[in-house]
């Protein structure tokens, strides 16, 4: 019989529960968050879509870099927060790991906070970029702009300088080599299912010495994806992932803390269409 889980802690939008000394179970929930702020209305199916899109990642990139990921059958957790309910496909059980502490972000194309960054300093994350760029334009190369990793609250942009005081010089440059190469791979696979990949981030821990990818993987929540058909740039793109809510929050006079606003209907459905094609289009 596997061991009963013992719930430790509530993330945006995962539960953890501790198996035994070597396994925590992840729960990945239809919760989401948008500036860092868990907003009350969650997208129903999004748990299952994520969780999915990750193991796919995961097990084609195992040729790159190991994973946290086990074969072992999850058991059902016993305290459900928030009375949901869960499906099996939104369980992993999975190895513990000693989390590194800097969310490895790599940009692609200039949108978002580096867009505004860029049009105000002509950089992003302290790399110069060359001038008359456009609004999600693709960048000459991929570029790793690292940021803290909050418990709570919002993540601070730090250069890869200080990301390497932070967790050591051989470390900082291990993770960036990482999600350098993932992001490459992930985007040529994108790329020929017309889906462009404009940012992303990854997560890695350290288990026995060796450095392996953990939580979410090139996810809707996790990365900006665009159609390829209908990337134009000077402006934003239509999208696969979140920035649909991102969009639609810019809109309101709201100060970007707690508590989030409420979602209008339409704007779930918008949401959870997209997260729907995105997997199949991926992965299928």
């Amino acid at each position: 019989m596997p061991p009963t889980p013992r719930f430790l802690r509530r993330g945006k939008v995962r539960d953890i529960y501790e198996l035994d000394a070597d396994h925590l179970l992840i729960v990945t929930t239809d919760r989401l968050s948008a500036f860092d702020v868990v907003l009350p209305d969650p997208i129903p199916g999004k748990g299952k879509v994520l969780a999915s899109i990750t193991r796919f990642w995961m097990r084609k990139f195992a040729g790159i870099v190991g994973n946290h990921l086990t074969d072992i059958t999850p058991p059902s957790p016993p305290n459900r927060v928030g009375g949901e309910t869960y499906s099996s496909e939104q369980l992993d059980v999975v190895k513990k790991c000693e989390v590194i502490p800097v969310e490895c972000i790599v940009r692609g194309f200039i949108t978002g906070s580096g867009w505004k960054d860029y049009l105000k300093t002509g950089e992003v994350c302290g790399y110069k970029l060359p001038a008359g760029l456009k609004q999600c334009a693709e960048l000459p190369e991929p570029l790793f702009t690292p940021s803290t990793k909050a418990e709570a609250g919002h993540d601070q942009n730090i250069s890869p300088a200080e990301a390497a005081r932070l967790i050591g010089a051989e470390t900082a440059k291990r993770i960036e080599e990482l999600a350098v190469k993932i992001y490459t791979a992930g985007r040529e696979h994108a790329r020929q299912r017309g889906i462009l990949i404009a940012d992303t981030k990854f997560e890695f821990g350290i288990r026995d010495g060796e450095i392996l990818l953990i939580d979410e993987v090139l996810t809707p929540d996790s990365s900006r994806f665009w159609p390829e058909d209908k990337y134009e740039p000077g402006h934003d793109q239509p999208s696969f992932d979140k920035q649909i809510i991102r969009n639609y929050l810019e809109t309101l006079d709201w100060d970007k803390a707690d508590p989030g606003p409420k979602l209008p209907p339409e704007i779930i459905a918008r949401t959870q269409r997209a997260y729907a094609e995105i997997l199949q289009r991926l992965t299928t």
